[in-house]
């Protein structure tokens, strides 16, 4: 029901900029064989598309990414019709500099003492592989060529899906 196209580097670089920069998606880390996921907001993302998160040194999943550093990030903008799931490998770093740069003060509310916060640390996720959906032409367009689809029972070019590989 839509074309099929494959991004890679710079390319893949902007789709997962335009899906993911600044949006919240759930970080699915692994233990014993079972996914556990919460929600996280992307602090930033790098022109070689690592991605970037503030996390709690003591949290389950700091805990969880030392004995397994995959990771799948699955971002949703249901207003948009865009989804993207990316997987990849998780780092728990500190750099003060790259901290200070992309700081929000929202972050106060997880981290009392700011930068200097003792729990503070970093995720930096480098995604190895992944893959979009979107549409073409905006949700009412979309929902209205799905609408005459349903009706037709023929296939109407919808949208647009392929893998991103950074």
């Amino acid at each position: 029901m839509g074309d099929i196209k494959t991004l890679t580097d710079a390319e893949a670089v902007k789709k997962i900029k335009e899906m993911a920069d600044g949006k919240v998606c759930m970080f699915c880390t692994y233990e014993d064989y079972k996914m556990e996921s919460r929600p996280m907001a992307t602090s930033a993302i790098d022109n070689d598309g690592t991605l970037w998160f503030f996390s709690k040194k003591s949290s389950d999943k700091n805990i969880q990414l030392e004995h397994n550093q995959q990771v799948d990030l699955l971002y949703m903008d249901t207003g948009k019709q865009h989804y993207l799931v990316l997987t990849g490998y998780a780092d728990i770093v500190f750099d003060e500099v790259k901290a200070k740069k992309i700081w929000s003060p929202i972050n106060k509310a997880w981290f009392e003492d700011g930068i200097d916060d003792p729990e503070l640390t970093m995720l930096k996720v480098v995604p190895a592989e992944g893959h979009y959906w979107d549409t073409k032409n905006g949700k009412l367009i979309s929902t209205i060529k799905m609408a005459i689809s349903a009706v037709t029972g023929k296939e109407n070019d919808i949208g647009i899906e392929g893998d991103v590989l950074p």
